[in-house]
């Protein structure tokens, strides 16, 4: 009976908090968050996707720590690069990455990760080839990028993941 209702319950309270967040605290804005929220959750349940299975969750936690401090150094990288144009030349471009993960939630973290941290940006994924490229603002060395991806997130995706 639940589920019918209120078919996505953590998705129903996230969009109503940010709706809370961007808007202020008001029982109009209670009202008409909490309608959006419902209309939004009852919309999943057309596109029916797939519940995420997550095998452990010590390596999303690590993950996320990695992730944080890794947001805050490209954040702090980027605003180098941009104050001091003249100063050193910087080099863009792409880089190709093989790719071993198969699960969907977790490509689509991994793909969150990368467009998350400033400097890059996720461009396209094969799914049959396995390959993932991404765009690098400051590309010094492609294998650098490859380990990173690899060695860094995808290990522990596919630990909490696959």
């Amino acid at each position: 009976m639940m589920r019918a209702v209120l078919p996505y319950p953590l998705l129903s309270l996230g969009l109503l908090v940010m709706w809370l967040l961007l808007n202020g605290l008001s029982a109009g804005h209670l009202l008409l968050g909490m309608f959006l929220a419902l209309l939004a959750a009852k919309a999943m349940t057309a596109l029916q996707p797939a519940k995420p299975r997550i095998r452990s969750w010590a390596p999303l936690l690590r993950l996320f720590r990695i992730v944080a401090g890794d947001i805050v150094r490209s954040n702090i990288a980027v605003a180098q690069l941009v104050l001091n144009r003249g100063h050193r030349e910087r080099t863009s471009g792409f880089v190709t990455i093989p790719i071993d993960l198969q699960d969907r939630t977790a490509l689509t973290v991994l793909a969150v990760i990368v467009t998350s941290t400033p400097g890059t940006a996720w461009v396209e994924y094969h799914s049959a080839s396995g390959e993932l490229m991404i765009h690098v603002l400051d590309l010094r060395e492609e294998q650098d990028w490859v380990d990173l991806i690899k060695n860094r997130y995808e290990r522990l995706l596919a630990e909490a993941f696959e």
